[in-house]
């Protein structure tokens, strides 16, 4: 490891532009999306702000980690499928339920009733071809201007990731499974 001397001064110019409602997106094979999402919505949360969580892969019943906390906090999270396409025993019912879920999500998303959206695994349907990029696109850039969106999930469309303000794509440098370690309650639920 290189020590390295902290910095002592700013190393960049504060922007002075106005501030407005982002779309965030969380992409890419590594561990961490949907955890840097649930941090977001805690941060926004902590800050008074109304937040909703819609979770794309999950059943509605899911009672996983993050569930039971925002339970608790009083932040709606809402499981919107059936379980991961290799879990589901009928894809064009997991499909029918993605597009349902959408038009709730879309639904919040334009009402402006929230601070903060997060659309947690909605690339997986994007990518199924469950859900219309089209619509998406433009439900984000129609949205009212103070509405920050998260968007998470593997294999992001690229017209997705020119219309965000900000991406982030997690690399898988190294994962416990390929050691034969299992996933455990707390680190992956």
């Amino acid at each position: 490891m290189q020590i390295e001397t902290p910095p002592s001064e700013r190393r960049y110019e504060r922007p002075d532009g106005e501030r407005r409602g982002l779309v965030l997106v969380h992409t890419g094979d590594g561990k961490g999306k949907s955890t840097a999402a649930f941090g977001l919505a805690l941060r926004a949360h902590g800050r008074g702000k109304a937040v909703k969580i819609y979770q794309f892969m999950k059943v509605p019943s899911a009672r996983f980690g993050e569930h039971r906390v925002f339970e608790q906090l009083g932040v709606p999270i809402e499981g919107l499928g059936d379980g991961f396409s290799w879990k589901s025993k009928d894809l064009e019912h997991s499909a029918q339920l993605a597009r349902e879920g959408w038009e709730r999500a879309e639904a919040t998303i334009r009402a402006g009733e929230h601070f903060l959206v997060v659309l947690d695994e909605i690339m997986y349907p994007l990518r199924y071809g469950w859900l219309p990029l089209d619509a998406v696109l433009a439900a984000l850039r129609e949205r009212p201007e103070h509405v920050h969106v998260v968007l998470t999930g593997r294999g992001c469309p690229p017209e997705l990731i020119e219309l965000a303000d900000t991406v982030t794509e997690m690399t898988l440098v190294k994962h416990h499974f390929k050691a034969g370690v299992p996933a455990q309650r707390g680190i992956e639920d």
